[in-house]
């Protein structure tokens, strides 16, 4: 046993005891943390599916992979229905859907990111400005051919509709309560931004698209205009306050309970993280 003392009185064997012990529990400590701690996450998410969630999912994507060098998210378009059949078949490790869920897609687990709307547009030199439904209808359904019939110009009406397994055409005709099979179209587009060109190309176009992409559009110089519906006007703020009545959640989808880089992105995409970028989409971003 040490029997020499410092000038303190402590012997100087319990304070080498002492030391020696602090830096085996601190190398031992240093050690566990070096074992524990979180790998950095790498690897390469596919996301499919809506043409509507697809730019916002992008954007958030590119902001993911900065804040994550070692991720790579390749984002791809082709409608709801692509997303929910891709994810499946394990094509995707995410969909992305414009619409609520249905009662035969239970099987995924869906998490939603945001709230959009649906809303007519026309040529932003078309004097109209509101059509009653009925009026929408009657246009969807070839009973009214004339823009005169509903106090615009004489000139026939370039009716734009979607193409089937797009969600914006099942919440435009849930909505209206119509069949696909009403509808009598002159062009069938395929994502928002085919309807706003065809619109915007075309004086006496109507069509129907994400609200969120029209605004967006609008902000940029794109000449359309959206119209009200039921009275309200067509816009982010009427959806975010609840008053707008064609509006849908947008969601992204998985197969199984996601876990990994899917489960952290999925996370960060629903996080106030991302509220930033769902608003400059022209989206409503979750209340959280």
């Amino acid at each position: 046993m040490y029997r020499y003392r410092d000038s303190s009185g402590l012997k100087v064997g319990h304070v080498f005891s002492a030391f020696l012990v602090l830096a085996l529990f601190g190398a031992h400590d240093t050690a566990t943390a070096q074992t524990t701690a979180p790998d950095p996450l790498s690897g390469k998410l596919v996301v499919t599916g809506s043409s509507t969630v697809a730019p916002l999912i992008a954007e958030i994507g590119k902001r993911f992979e900065r804040l994550n060098p070692k991720v790579r998210v390749d984002v791809q378009t082709g409608g709801s229905s692509r997303g929910v059949t891709d994810v499946r078949q394990g094509l995707a490790d995410i969909g992305m859907i414009s619409r609520a869920m249905k009662d035969d897609e239970k099987d995924l687990h869906a998490f939603t990111v945001a709230r959009d709307g649906v809303g007519i547009i026309v040529h932003k030199d078309n004097p109209i400005r509101t059509l009653s439904d009925e009026q929408v209808i009657a246009i969807y359904t070839g009973k009214i051919t004339n823009w005169k019939e509903v106090g615009g110009k004489e000139a026939a009406i370039t009716v734009v509709s979607k193409a089937e397994g797009r969600s914006t055409l099942e919440v435009f005709l849930h909505y209206f309560k119509l069949k696909n099979t009403d509808i009598k179209p002159h062009v069938v587009i395929g994502d928002n931004e085919q309807g706003v060109k065809t619109v915007a190309g075309n004086r006496n176009a109507i069509g129907y698209v994400s609200i969120g992409t029209a605004e967006y559009d609008e902000s940029q110089g794109v000449p359309i205009t959206l119209l009200s519906t039921g009275g309200v006007p067509a816009s982010t703020e009427s959806v975010r306050n609840g008053t707008f009545p064609i509006s849908r959640p947008l969601h992204i989808v998985t197969r199984t309970a996601p876990a990994g880089l899917a489960k952290a992105f999925i996370e960060y995409a629903q996080s106030k993280a991302a509220h930033d970028l769902i608003t400059q989409q022209y989206f409503v971003p979750l209340a959280n």
